[in-house]
């Protein structure tokens, strides 16, 4: 294709800029692209430094130097939405309808539904035994070891018989070897999730239904069995829908649990298992309590109960407190020495079962003990489907609880160690992060370290479970207060949130508060819904700005936070932070019209007043000139007149200024001649001619960057704009919006003949400089002629 000579534009767009080396230039050439009847179109030439100010003012000034030296050039037609489509070829989407494939039968897909649900048969043929069985071997033997003491502990938690916290720590392990896909964690007992579990059991089979009429004693036998049975249905419960949700693929509902919202969760749940282990530190008996403001009843019953604390309970749970503080405190400073932490927490059961033993704690001092453990794996037993209404609340909320937690841990070492994690390979026990953290500092690498850390709580089970029956439950409680020390330091976020996000802060503080207050599983639906509902708030109050140019770049950024950008003479750029949907689209507009400082609505009301006084006029003007035209014509006479209204003829009520010629026939074919050059009149219905004020730009340009999807009110927003700045005179367009927003235009049926892809430019700057290149004339309507 030939050039012809080319010009040059600076798009600086101000006259006092100067010839900066990193200047932005438009270059024409001579023969333009057009695009079915667009205007003319000129290809671009940019070119700009690389490093912000910020940057350079790092730099030494020969680093700066060099920096400005690497620019880059691009070179390319000014492009709208309807070019850009035919440059790049733009072609829509066929993709096979994922439903589809659920009914396509085939030997892969067979397979791969088999791996996907059974992924134990994926990684084991694959399992390298040189290179991980030994760290796996240590690493279960680790987890073993903390399993132990953590399984007797959290069943109390529960309300259970200790000896169901290892069964927790056996089966669930086991079960996950085969389905589960985190190599890493550590699943089992968790306080999180005992507390919640507790809280159902104690409030099913509260201490009260069980008092003996002889001495008001508690039937122990009696109430724990009311427990394990409330407890095995809510674990059914739980696993149930844990199972559905990952059949129906609803692992994405972890996206609603933010990371302030789960920390805060933990650590008021850590505050709930810290305040219900306060019975068994000071040996005391309380009532059974659940439901809203539970915990703070518990605290006041604790503290008017304090002088009944059994002393020897209390100096049990201190010195079992203080070995474990201390060892942890050693595990931490050694950590880099030792091979594998201290099993302090073992150590303390064993040391402080045995002192149990031959002191005899229990008929001396009053120590409550762990009781009988039996050496054996109970049968299973049925579930109770008479409470599965009580129970089915709670069971979602523990479910999802579980779930978030333990996916939340297993995406953090699959991201560490280079994996990927299945969000919907559900379970209904949660994991340990402490265990996690040893699992995998022992050098474990697949879930093999889980399946040999539950054969040796097997062998606990059934060898050497009764040994510990002597076992203090003031050591177990201190215990459990000690590994609550990583939640309890949670609190910290409240600093961090302050200085980095307050908004991120008010989820914390709201999820924190609700859970203390209205227990775990209300403070949980709380939390989520206020989360939601935020988002939803902060929609609706994006940041609005105007965009100005900064200097020499094809840079637009809001002129109240960049004291170097400069609105374009005659361009008003807008842009929305958010998204516009139907719950922010008044808002956009209004915000719209306010930052553009002319007041719309008015001006198109009185506009319109004008207009309408100006018809009334007019038809009172024609009915005065209806009888000479009566006359005329009973006389025979060809009678045409002309009638010039001009809108200061009428402003002035001037009648009578009005051109009337009254000629034979022969005059017709000037009077004919006479009302076409008065068509020539200027447009009576613009804003000048009206006397009313013109905006001081000429082009409205809103950049939908922002725009991730348009509802049906975002396009009736749009095009209201669109008409409402068009009857002020300003033309308006849009610039940078995504394909898949395109799509959702063009299905909305947004396009026509007013509304076009030529309103729609690929950047801002494009929209720019075809606007400075087009700018609206005011619209030309035909002078009114008359002829009576």
């Amino acid at each position: 294709m030939a050039h012809g000579p080319s010009r040059s534009v600076a798009c600086g767009i101000f006259p006092d800029q100067g010839t900066n080396p990193c200047l932005l230039n438009r270059q024409a050439d001579s023969q333009p692209l057009r695009h079915q009847g667009s205007p003319l179109i000129r290809s671009s030439h940019v070119k700009r430094d690389l490093p912000d100010r910020d940057t350079q003012a790092l730099l030494s000034t020969t680093q700066a130097m060099e920096l400005r030296r690497r620019d880059y050039r691009v070179e390319r037609p000014l492009l709208n939405q309807e070019q850009l489509e035919e440059l790049g070829s733009q072609t829509s989407a066929t993709g096979t309808l994922q439903w589809r494939t659920w009914f396509q039968c085939s030997h892969a897909r067979a397979r791969a539904l088999l791996l996907q649900y059974f992924p134990v048969l994926a990684w084991l043929p694959q399992y390298p035994v040189r290179d991980w069985l030994l760290g796996d071997l240590l690493s279960g033997l680790s987890v073993a070891i903390m399993q132990l003491p953590q399984g007797l502990a959290y069943a109390l938690l529960a309300g259970l018989p200790p000896v169901f916290g290892l069964y927790s720590s056996f089966y669930p392990v086991f079960i996950y070897f085969l389905f589960g896909t985190s190599r890493h964690i550590s699943v089992g007992t968790f306080a999180v999730m005992s507390v919640m579990v507790g809280s159902v059991t104690e409030s099913l089979a509260p201490d009260e239904a069980f008092l003996q009429a002889l001495n008001s004693t508690v039937n122990v036998t009696a109430r724990d069995a009311a427990r394990v049975q409330a407890a095995s249905t809510l674990s059914v419960l739980v696993g149930l829908f844990q199972v559905g949700l990952g059949l129906v693929h609803f692992g994405f509902v972890v996206t609603y649990l933010s990371e302030p919202l789960v920390r805060a969760y933990t650590t008021a749940a850590s505050v709930q298992v810290f305040v219900s282990q306060l019975k068994y530190v000071f040996g005391l008996h309380l009532s059974s309590r659940s439901g809203p403001l539970s915990l703070i009843y518990t605290v006041l019953e604790v503290c008017w109960k304090l002088p009944q604390t059994v002393v020897g309970t209390m100096v049990t749970a201190v010195v079992a407190g203080v070995v474990l503080l201390l060892v942890k405190l050693l595990n931490d400073k050694l950590r880099r020495q030792l091979p594998m932490p201290l099993p302090g927490e073992l150590l303390t059961l064993i040391g402080a079962t045995g002192i149990s033993y031959g002191v005899g704690l229990q008929h001396r001092f009053g120590v409550d003990v762990v009781g009988k453990i039996p050496a054996r794996l109970l049968p299973p037993v049925a579930p109770s489907p008479q409470l599965f209404a009580r129970l089915v609340g709670n069971a979602f909320a523990i479910a999802v609880v579980g779930f978030a937690i333990a996916i939340s841990l297993g995406k953090i070492f699959a991201l560490r160690h280079g994996y990927r994690v299945d969000s919907n390979q559900c379970f209904p026990v949660s994991c340990s992060m402490s265990r996690s953290l040893v699992q995998e500092s022992t050098g474990g690498n697949t879930q093999v370290a889980g399946a040999i850390s539950s054969l040796f709580i097997l062998i606990i089970i059934v060898k050497l479970g009764e040994l510990f029956q002597d076992l203090p439950k003031a050591v177990l409680a201190a215990a459990i207060i000690v590994n609550l020390k990583g939640m309890l330091m949670q609190f910290t976020d409240i600093c961090s949130l302050w200085k980095a996000n307050r908004v991120d802060l008010l989820i914390w503080l709201v999820t924190f508060v609700a859970t203390i207050l209205l227990n775990l599983d209300l403070g949980l639906a709380v939390a989520v819904v206020f989360s939601l509902l935020l988002v939803v708030v902060r929609t609706q109050l994006p940041h609005y700005s105007v965009l100005g140019q900064v200097p020499d770049t094809d840079i637009y950024r809001d002129v109240a936070e960049y004291s170097e950008a400069r609105e374009v003479p005659g361009v008003k750029v807008f842009r929305s932070s958010a998204t516009v949907y139907f719950a922010n689209a008044e808002l956009y507009s209004d915000t719209l019209k306010q930052k553009c400082g002319v007041n719309v609505d008015h001006l198109i009301s009185q506009k319109k007043k004008l207009l309408r006084k100006q018809e009334l006029k007019l038809k009172r003007l024609q009915k005065e000139n209806k009888l000479p035209k009566q006359a005329a014509a009973s006389k025979g006479t060809s009678i045409s007149i002309n009638v010039n209204t001009s809108v200061i003829d009428i402003e002035s009520n001037d009648v009578e200024g009005s051109k009337a010629k009254v000629s034979t026939g022969t005059e017709l074919e000037g009077i004919a001649a006479s009302g076409q050059e008065d068509a020539k009149a200027p447009d009576m219905s613009s804003l000048k001619t009206l006397g009313l004020p013109q905006p001081d730009f000429h082009s409205l340009i809103l950049d939908l960057s922002s725009l991730s999807f348009v509802d049906t009110v975002c396009l009736k927003s749009l095009k209201n704009i669109f008409r409402d700045f068009r009857e002020i005179e300003v033309e308006v367009y849009m610039a940078a919006c995504h394909s898949p927003v395109v799509t959702q235009l063009e299905a909305g049926h947004f396009f026509d003949a007013s509304i076009t892809k030529q309103h729609l430019f690929a950047s801002v700057h494009d929209a720019v400089i075809f606007a400075l290149q087009h700018p609206r004339s005011s619209p030309v309507n035909p002078v009114l002629v008359t002829k009576l």
